[in-house]
């Protein structure tokens, strides 16, 4: 993609070579029709000469006439040519650089006209009525387009001289034109959920990038306001929520203690605490997402050894999978090391594996592998659960998605509420990576690929 600092160059360069070009083109239009303009004044004199020298009679013959304008017409040769007919229409005289040759008459709105003559090639003519006399003169255009040639041949290296200056001249112009729109531009990226108050300078004058520039750091100032407003809310939600479910929780323990010989007054209690241990969980995993959509979350990365840390968290996920009676299998560990928050790492996986296992029948295998890639690590966890239809793939990761399993089998993918998998993406956005989910081309099963950078 082209930046804008090259389309601007591209542009300045292009307007400056075609007004260059433009100019040069007018001046040589008005160069020809100067050259025409000063033969036709020419003309008009050397007509007024040669009509003083023969006079007002009408009567004179050819030789009366050629004796008195043919040295005239002699000395000036090399600039004119010269036809003198009378009010009958017959030609008197015509000067001996013609020739043979016979000036054609004008037409009546035309008193000047450029034509072609033999032995002299293009001629500007002019006619002039001067009673009795029709007097034509002509100027070979030989000269005048000599001159026209040359500035040609000196405009062409100009315009692209001009056209190579253009281009640096442009880019220095587009750079200094933009430097103020670079400087906005950085610091609006310096501008993040750490660091919400700082504000762009505001340039010196009272113009549209001075406009712009308090534009946008008014919407920072909303934007400031909205993310304090969701820590607010986060913390108010941890505080006002957790507290009441805990004393209903101290309560419930209470009654169950208190009703040890009735069944049912038991099992209610023991729903009761167990509903409070989903809620709190809810809620947990609601505040950890709305602290990564505000940007309040950030993670202390620092260097973890992958072959280690795989090992130890592949113990846990075998308890987990034994339990459920699903097999459980390291597939792969590259030795190596990334840059990740090892607690949110954990949880990642810990939902993968959780959500693999939750979807696997009995007896069913739940594979971890851990790679070393060009750009860091990838994670796969594969399952052999019923795997999901292409439109719903997209929407794994969606929070509060959950798609119906078998008869037989209980969860679903997402989580039992739909926010693991919500949380996933969550945390390898947090550490800048990415992941997916696809079928499994070998059997049924779903394949989750996350790609971290090293």
């Amino acid at each position: 993609m082209k930046s804008f600092t090259f389309r601007v160059t591209c542009r300045f360069a292009l307007l400056v070579t075609a007004t260059t070009a433009a100019v040069l083109l007018v001046g040589g239009l008005l160069l020809q029709h100067q050259n025409e303009r000063g033969l036709e004044l020419l003309h008009e004199i050397e007509a007024r000469e040669l009509r003083q020298l023969i006079g007002n009679d009408g009567s004179l013959g050819p030789e009366a006439v050629a004796a008195r304008i043919k040295h005239d017409t002699e000395t000036d040769a090399h600039l004119f040519v010269a036809q003198v007919t009378n009010a009958a229409g017959a030609v008197l005289f015509r000067s001996e650089n013609l020739g043979e040759t016979v000036l054609p008459a004008a037409a009546k709105d035309a008193p000047h006209w450029t034509t072609i003559l033999p032995f002299f090639g293009k001629v500007h003519l002019s006619e002039f009525w001067l009673d009795p006399w029709r007097i034509q003169i002509g100027s070979p255009l030989a000269p005048a387009e000599r001159v026209l040639r040359d500035y040609i041949r000196i405009s062409l290296p100009l315009v692209l001289g001009v056209a190579l200056l253009s281009v640096a001249l442009g880019y220095g112009f587009s750079r200094a034109t933009l430097r103020p729109i670079r400087a906005i531009a950085d610091t609006a990226n310096r501008i993040r959920a750490d660091s919400l108050s700082e504000r762009i300078t505001m340039p010196p004058g009272n113009d549209e990038l001075v406009a712009l520039t308090r534009l946008l750091n008014q919407m920072f100032d909303r934007l400031q306001g909205s993310f304090e407003q969701v820590r607010r809310f986060t913390a108010d939600a941890s505080h006002e929520l957790k507290t009441p479910l805990s004393l209903i929780r101290l309560n419930a323990e209470k009654l169950r203690t208190r009703v040890p010989n009735d069944p049912d007054a038991a099992a209610a209690a023991a729903d009761i605490l167990e509903e409070i241990t989903q809620l709190h969980q809810v809620i947990d995993r609601l505040l950890f997402l709305a602290k990564s959509d505000s940007g309040a979350l950030t993670p202390a990365l620092r260097p973890v050894i992958t072959e280690t840390f795989v090992t130890t968290f592949s113990e846990d996920a075998q308890a987990l999978a034994e339990d459920r009676n699903v097999r459980f299998e390291l597939a792969r560990n590259d030795p190596g090391e990334i840059r990740a928050e090892p607690d949110l790492l954990r949880q990642l996986l810990l939902n993968l594996v959780a959500n693999a296992v939750a979807v696997s029948k009995p007896g069913g295998l739940v594979a971890l592998s851990s790679a070393v890639t060009a750009g860091g690590r990838r994670f796969d966890v594969i399952d052999e659960g019923p795997g999901l239809p292409e439109p719903q793939l997209a929407r794994v990761f969606e929070r509060f998605v959950r798609f119906d399993l078998p008869p037989g089998q209980s969860g679903g993918r997402g989580g039992g509420h739909g926010l693991g998998l919500a949380i996933c993406k969550s945390i390898v956005q947090l550490h800048g990576g990415t992941i997916r989910a696809e079928n499994r081309a070998d059997r049924s099963g779903l394949r989750v690929t996350v790609e971290l950078p090293g």
